[in-house]
């Protein structure tokens, strides 16, 4: 075997994309193409909303499920001035072996299929003020899952609606400017250390214990923002749970207004999944609206 085909399997093995591939190695993308879907037939993953078209699931990553973080529904760069802040007190706090994000990680108000307000940012704008955001997010979890979302994939839904070709669009990592390790997926199951299964996705359903019970394991998933719980419910095979993520958003933004008709206010917090159990973490404000561990943290 040439060297070329022994480091794209090596490569591929990473989760690393096709094409990436292709270009580190300067081969055809054909060529590359061609030998890692013989080799890695039953593995082949079709990106539906990115321009990488194809990798290859990490079949040799084994995941340390131990402590998981949840970070649900930042809508940077509408999100809380201490997200950063909290977040990095949570990573000190617990240490975490994986970050799973839940979604809605950018806002991108101005691209939405509902109204736009005027005096807000524009699309390029906004992308320019998140960006610097999202640079800081990466230096603090390299490694990190994406769930798709509603306004996480605007781009590539508004693409879909107009006709333009996933192809022709680049990917989450390039927009972003992080590397693979932040890899965005449509829904997670995880297996928890105590051998019991747990879903995640975005939000399926406002009651997420529901979820639980239609999918048989525990569930987790952001998207509505005002709520903020573990519900337990159980059956002659044991103990399961959903846990409701709330939000770290700011709500006083003119992002929000739609909000000012709810009697439900959003809940700023995120959760975490340690040892098999679920944990909430609140971000306590003060008066002003500013967390209270903000200046210690």
């Amino acid at each position: 075997m040439t060297d070329w085909k022994v480091e794209a399997e090596k490569l591929a093995r990473q989760g690393k994309s096709w094409r990436k591939i292709a270009e580190h190695l300067d081969q055809p993308k054909s060529t590359v193409s061609d030998h890692l879907r013989k080799v890695f037939s039953q593995d082949v993953v079709d990106h539906k909303h990115s321009s990488d078209v194809y990798s290859v699931r990490k079949v040799d990553r084994q995941e340390d499920n131990s402590r998981i973080l949840f970070i649900s529904d930042m809508h940077i760069p509408y999100h809380h001035v201490d997200t950063i802040a909290f977040l990095k007190h949570l990573k000190a706090k617990y240490n975490p072996t994986r970050v799973i994000c839940l979604g809605d990680e950018l806002d991108k108000h101005a691209l939405s299929y509902h109204d736009s307000d005027p005096d807000l940012p524009s699309a390029g704008d906004e992308l320019k003020k998140s960006l610097p955001v999202i640079q800081e997010l990466f230096e603090i979890f390299p490694t990190m899952d994406i769930i798709e979302s509603n306004h996480g994939s605007l781009v590539w839904r508004k693409a879909k609606t107009f006709g333009i070709p996933k192809h022709y669009i680049k990917s989450y990592n390039d927009v972003l400017g992080v590397d693979s390790g932040w890899k965005w997926s449509f829904d997670l199951t995880i297996n928890l250390p105590n051998g019991q299964k747990c879903y995640v996705h975005h939000g399926k359903t406002s009651n997420v214990i529901q979820l639980s019970q239609q999918m048989g394991m525990c569930a987790v998933q952001g998207h509505f923002h005002e709520s903020f719980k573990i519900d337990y419910w159980g059956n002659p095979t044991g103990l399961y749970w959903g846990m409701q993520c709330g939000c770290l958003i700011d709500d006083d933004t003119m992002a929000f207004n739609y909000n000012n008709v709810n009697i439900k206010r959003p809940i700023i917090g995120t959760g975490l999944v340690i040892d098999s159990m679920p944990i909430l973490e609140p971000m306590i404000l003060n008066s002003e609206g500013r967390w209270v561990g903000a200046k210690s943290a």
